[in-house]
């Protein structure tokens, strides 16, 4: 099984944690974080999964802070399995003691076809998993927070996956190709832009993203850009605020100083002095 490893008690660069982890030195003295590919059946639907391990038996509980991404997940986790949908603000999640998680990062668009109704539904919200999985979901949680073999854990939740699969939705797919789009290309600033690239209507662009990922392509593409501007803060060496910016369409440094601490909590330059 390929992976993609982070041990903690490492310093690892920005990247390696991914996009959205903040603050990832810190991070990574205190759990490990690995992804594994799904299988071809599911890669239609499933982004990656992922297992995060923790050991802070004598320290004191860390709370871990994630900028969202427009993707809905399934978290087997020590006390619940449920459903996440696209949280609009920033995500924080406290471990302590011994522990793990698996999650399974769908794709963007990629819950819906498991879904009976609107992903904007989901949206902030946490629902019981067994309204996809029934009882099968919890007895998998059993084994995933108590087997020290990502292997079992991972092939767990993909012959529980298989066994809910819906047929392979096109517009699902596109979606995904669209919000794909908009993390690679930096320069892609506006929806209106989005749309005359795709020659979409503005209007189809914002019922497909309400309906499938479950937020507006604006915030999309605003979010990106805010993974894009920590994860250069999280970089060695001064940055200039500034060229950033404007880099990530920004009209100005203040607007993306005022989006930045709107979100994270506090202004670019502090968080990557920290």
């Amino acid at each position: 099984m390929n992976e993609r490893d982070t041990y903690a008690g490492q310093m690892p660069s920005a990247p390696e944690l991914g996009r959205g982890v903040l603050h990832q030195r810190a991070a990574a003295s205190r759990f490990r974080l690995r992804r594994y590919p799904p299988s071809p059946g599911l890669a239609p639907f499933v982004d990656f999964y992922w297992v995060v391990r923790w050991d802070l038996r004598g320290q004191a509980a860390y709370e871990q802070a994630i900028l969202p991404h427009p993707n809905v997940h399934l978290a087997f986790e020590p006390g619940r399995t449920a459903i996440y949908g696209v949280p609009t603000r920033l995500f924080l999640r406290k471990i302590e003691g011994l522990g793990a998680t698996l999650g399974v990062r769908f794709r963007p668009g990629g819950f819906r076809p498991f879904w009976t109704g609107s992903i904007a539904r989901l949206t902030d919200q946490v629902v019981p998993a067994d309204r996809l999985l029934g009882p099968a979901g919890e007895q998998a949680r059993q084994v995933i927070i108590s087997d020290p073999d990502d292997a079992v854990l991972v092939g767990r939740a993909q012959t529980l996956l298989d066994s809910v699969r819906p047929a392979r939705d096109p517009v699902a797919e596109e979606v995904a190709a669209m919000v794909a789009r908009i993390v690679a290309e930096p320069a892609l600033r506006q929806v209106g832009q989005l749309a005359a690239d795709l020659d979409t209507p503005v209007r189809r662009l914002q019922r497909l993203f309400a309906d499938y990922v479950g937020v507006s392509p604006k915030w999309v593409i605003r979010r990106a850009r805010l993974h894009d501007a920590a994860l250069r803060a999280e970089q060695a060496g001064p940055v200039d605020w500034a060229v950033l910016a404007a880099d990530l369409g920004y009209s100005d440094q203040a607007h993306l100083t005022r989006d930045f601490t709107a979100i994270i909590g506090e202004s670019p330059a502090r968080y990557a002095a920290r």
